[in-house]
């Protein structure tokens, strides 16, 4: 991660020491600072925290001409939404405006159809990070949680929104997937 123009996150770091400082809500946990800070690995956090398997239902993708495929001369650009799930609850919308400029990126994003946290993996490559906006608020009565940012590595650059559709599951966690709709 970097220091974002906006100075939203900071992540410094020497051969014994490391440091994440993020501008965010006053409220916000450690937990949740936890998931602003995922580089394309949201899912295995999520994962992790509620030790169960976190799935990706796909939405809409909306994606311009691949043409002679994916170059810098000739980018693919693709707008999408994607839930992460877990069971039948949702943890994280997540809308996206995905820019492809390698044939390797093209192929695991539209003929693979890979989830942006998995070509990443895929490709073994730790993306730069901006952390864009962070913000907390009331919506329908409940407590939500959003960040926007920027993933880049070589052949894909990503900008996405991300909201957290109730904060109470940081919270109470396995119990939270368990209680009724």
């Amino acid at each position: 991660m970097r220091t974002d123009n906006n100075g939203l996150a900071r992540d410094t770091f020497t051969g014994a020491s490391t440091s994440i400082e993020i501008r965010s809500p006053d409220d916000v946990t450690g937990l949740e600072r936890i998931m602003l800070v995922a580089q394309g690995d949201l899912q295995r956090h999520l994962s992790a925290f509620f030790a169960r398997t976190i799935t990706i239902e796909c939405i809409y993708t909306d994606t311009g001409p691949r043409g002679t495929g994916a170059s810098p001369a000739n980018p693919i650009k693709q707008a999408r939404q994607v839930h992460l799930k877990c069971g039948s609850k949702t943890l994280c919308i997540a809308t996206s405006s995905v820019t492809v400029t390698s044939p390797e990126c093209e192929r695991l994003l539209l003929d693979e159809k890979f989830a942006l946290g998995q070509i990443f993996r895929h490709l073994r490559v730790y993306p730069e990070f901006s952390l864009l906006d962070v913000g907390a608020q009331v919506a329908n009565g409940t407590r939500e949680l959003r960040r926007t940012y920027q993933l880049e590595t070589e052949g894909i650059k990503c900008e996405i929104v991300e909201v957290f559709p109730d904060r109470d599951m940081f919270d109470l966690g396995e119990a939270w997937l368990d209680r009724d709709c």
